[in-house]
């Protein structure tokens, strides 16, 4: 079983989640975290879980997901990940990053890119989507045996994602959402990039952008 926490991060509220097995294994997925006072609820975290991180994984790359990518980098000595299709979005972030007044000095580097299909975390498998048009290389992770999926920045409660950002695109995103999420069974609960979680059947019925 793969269990989720979720924290609250940054300016942008954006939501950072620990995926963790029996084992006590864990994935850190979209490590938003800025200051260090919330790098350090969520090391406290992993500590008091006597947790062990494997990697950092991220649905897309905008700054909101990254701000604590090098810091868990180099606490934990794990690699991080994203699609290949997010380069040219990771490496913009830290000039995107002082357009909106962050400190943010340098882009983190992909350690190895993320693919379509599946990982595994021991025993646990997870399968990978990729779901562009908030960003080009926008991926979901899809947890059947718990149902769940995060779902980062695609869907969200009653909405979606922004597609007016570089490398967004409406159609390819309302495209994604119907391929590649309203697919899943309507009880899967759908853990977003930002605010409160949601089911695929609850989207299917009343989230106006999908009418």
């Amino acid at each position: 079983m793969l269990h989720v926490k979720q924290f609250t991060c940054n300016p942008f509220q954006e939501n950072t989640y620990i995926l963790y097995n029996d084992q006590r294994q864990c994935w850190i997925i979209d490590p938003g975290m800025y200051g260090v006072e919330e790098e350090q609820q969520v090391f406290q975290f992993i500590a008091e879980k006597q947790l062990v991180p494997q990697q950092i994984i991220n649905t897309h790359a905008h700054i909101d997901h990254i701000f604590a990518v090098d810091s868990v980098k180099q606490r934990y000595n794990i690699p991080f990940g994203v699609h290949q299709l997010e380069e040219p979005i990771l490496r913009n972030a830290a000039n995107t990053a002082v357009m909106f007044g962050f400190n943010f000095p340098v882009s983190p580097t992909p350690d190895f890119f993320i693919e379509t299909g599946t990982m595994t975390l021991g025993e646990d498998t997870v399968e990978v989507r990729l779901a562009p048009g908030h960003s080009p290389g926008s991926v979901v992770f899809y947890n059947e045996a718990d149902n769940y999926v995060i779902a980062g920045d695609v869907l969200f409660q009653r909405s979606v994602g922004r597609s007016d950002l570089p490398g967004g695109d409406h159609d390819t995103l309302i495209n994604s959402i119907r391929t590649q999420l309203l697919d899943l069974p309507e009880e899967t609960v759908v853990l977003s990039g930002h605010g409160a979680s949601t089911t695929i059947g609850e989207e299917k019925l009343h989230n106006p952008f999908l009418r």
